[in-house]
Parts: structure tokens; sequence; C-alpha cells
């Protein structure tokens, strides 16, 4: 008898072992308690790999443990908008262009952010955009365009996200209603600020924080600062509090600005940014153990190709700079783009923490949501 107690004792004890170095390398059936999703709008993956050309240190997004690609198309159109490229990732639905959290029916489909809210999960939305843009409003709203600001501002009021970091204040405060949106969010709870240094000075409870006070266009890479990773800490620090968990969906908004105007520093200092809040979300899935980390795009804007041509001078090119030591020192690439608007191509995934696993190989923007839920093992 005491010879099989030993035996069995043994057995769990490896098998315990065994548990624990495969939760560390992720292949456990460990689920999150938490999930944070990053959305770099219109960052293909051409954009990431001039921005590792770059860079003699990898980016943070090269931590993760598993890539996958999305197809981006919409209901309407092969090349989506971030309307309803992002209601295909928040909803699970494909609608058409320009709508906002519902199918191309305009029957309102309820968003991964909503159902995790209605669950008891803390929420939270951070943006260097307004918060009444595309990808943001796909979370919350339910509008039948990305266009109509102060509708969607009115959604706000119908939710419950505890913290709230972006731009377009106007859309709350100065509207044609006459009424003011933060006055009755503030009755709701909230705590309203503006500065990226007055929102990291809150430390619990309900959050809205606009980056720019009254301006509606937040300023790009590097005129604004380190705002983005700063309003990333901010919101988990809050979020994490809550013993159920939380959602909380991050936006590179200037990434899809930059290539819109084809300008390669201003694209690639957004995509540095970006991989910035991907770090700092990264580094509180290590530390936490239970947190999902999902790094993708709405689309990919520019049509961006990377070449190693010679510019003739009849197109337009913008030459990247050299290389660093281990890099070819007599070559460059040449970045050339095809288009101001969006292309149709697939766009990379990037996971880290339990249950990446799910997210490798090609899927459906509108996979995101379900898989989430299911991770996350609510209904």
């Amino acid at each position: 008898m005491n010879r099989k107690f030993l035996l069995y004792s043994l057995l769990l004890a490896l098998t315990l072992a065994s548990c624990t170095t495969c939760k560390q390398e992720q292949t456990c059936e460990v689920k999150p308690k938490n999930v944070i999703l990053l959305i770099g709008d219109g960052m293909g993956l051409p954009h990431v790999v001039a921005a590792m050309a770059e860079r003699e240190q990898p980016l943070n997004m090269e931590r993760c443990t598993h890539t996958g690609l999305s197809k981006t198309y919409s209901a309407s159109h092969y090349v989506t908008d971030s309307g309803a490229g992002g209601t295909a990732i928040a909803c699970g639905v494909k609608t058409n262009n320009n709508m906002i959290g519902m199918d191309k029916d305009s029957v309102p489909a309820e968003s991964v952010l909503e159902v995790a809210e209605r669950n008891g999960l803390s929420t939270g939305v951070v943006v260097t955009c307004g918060l009444t843009h595309a990808t943001p409003a796909a979370f919350i709203a339910h509008q039948i365009d990305r266009h109509m600001s102060q509708e969607i501002a009115l959604d706000f009021l119908t939710k419950e996200v505890d913290v709230c970091i972006g731009g377009d204040r106007a859309a709350f405060e100065k509207r044609e209603d006459g009424r003011n949106l933060l006055n009755e969010l503030k009755d709701k709870g909230y705590t309203i600020v503006n500065g990226i240094d007055s929102m990291m000075a809150v430390k619990e409870g309900k959050l809205i924080g606009f980056l720019q006070g009254n301006a509606y266009d937040i300023p790009k890479m590097p005129e604004r600062g380190d705002v983005l990773p700063k309003g990333v800490q901010t919101a988990v620090n809050i979020l994490s509090q809550n013993d159920k968990g939380f959602f909380l969906m991050v936006e590179g908004s200037q990434i899809d600005w930059g290539a819109h105007a084809n300008d390669m520093s201003y694209l690639l200092q957004e995509v540095y940014d970006f991989d910035e809040a991907v770090g700092k979300a990264i580094d509180f899935a290590e530390q936490n153990g239970e947190t999902l980390v999902i790094v993708t795009a709405d689309h990919e804007t520019g049509g961006l190709t990377l070449v190693q041509e010679t510019p003739d001078g009849n197109i337009s090119w913008q030459e990247m700079s050299s290389y660093g030591a281990a890099r070819p020192q007599n070559r460059k690439y040449i970045a050339k783009f095809s288009t101001t608007g969006h292309s149709g191509c697939m766009v990379p995934v990037y996971a880290y923490g339990p249950g990446a696993e799910e997210f490798t190989g090609i899927m459906e923007n509108t996979a995101f949501k379900n898989k989430i839920l299911k991770l996350l093992n609510i209904q």
C-alpha cells in the first residue's frame, strides 16, 4: 500500500510540475481572466516590417508567441473602412462600410465589450483619436453612420465603460441639442479630466480622460508624447482591480492617418508609439499570468510595399534610413505607396498569453469576438 501511495505521489508531483512548465510556455488549457485587444488602425504587415527594419532592437510585437492573418473585407466592399472593420472585430458581424455596431440590415449587434460589461467584467477603451471615431465607437455605439459623432456620444450614456481615454470632447459638451453629456456622465459617477498627467493621478473608479482638452484632433507623434502607453498603463491599473477580470481595447489610431498621407516618417512614429503600448500590455500579461494580449488591425492603409529599386524620378518614392550594423551596409529599402486609401490585403494577428493559440492561421475578422468570449467563458 505504501509503495502504491509513493508511486501515486510521485506521478502527481510530476503532473503538477509539468503543468507549471506548460503554463509558462502557454500550452496548458489555462483560460485568461483579462483580455487586452490592441488595434493598429491601418497597420498592414509591410508597416510592421518597415518598423522592424528601422530598429536594431526587436519590436514588442515580436514578443508575441502566436501569429495569424485576418481577412478584412466588409459586407458591402472588398476594401473595408474603419467602421465596418471595427464592427467586425468588436461585434462579430460583417456590415456595410460606414456603419457602426450593427449588421448590414441595420440591426444592432452586441460588442465583445458590451458582453464583458454585462457579465461583470471591467471595460475600457484607450485611443489616440476621438472617442467617437469609428473604432472605439464600434465597441460602444450602434449608429447607421460613423460620422454621427453626436449620436455616438449619446451612446456612451447607455453603457458603463469604466475607462475611456481619447479625444473629441466637443461631441459630449458642445452639442447641437444643448445637452452637456459630461455633466450627465459625472452624475453617473465618472471622473472627467484633461491631460495624461491628470488621468494617471486617477487610481480607481470610472474615468473619462480627454488627451487634448477641447481639441478634436490629437497631435501626431512625437508632438503628443507617450500618452498612448501611459493611457494603457492607467487603464490597466484601474481595470485590474476587478477580481472578475477586464476587457480593454486599445487603438493606435494615427498609423492610418500617416499611411493616408503617404508619409513614411509619420507612419513609422505611430507604429513605434503603438508598439510601446503593446509592450505595456505584454509586460502586464507576463507579470499577471492571466491576461491574453491580441494585436491586430482593422485594415491596411496605403498599399505599402518595400522594394530595393533605384528611384527614377517618375514615381513618388520615400527612402528609409540605413540599416544598423547587422544589416547590409550598402542597401536601403524604398517605401512605395500604391494608394492614399485602404487596401484589401489581409492584416497580421499577434497573440501572447493564455489562449494565444486560438489566434493562428487565416481567420475572418468576425472571429475575434467569439474566440475572446469563449476563452473568457462568458455568454
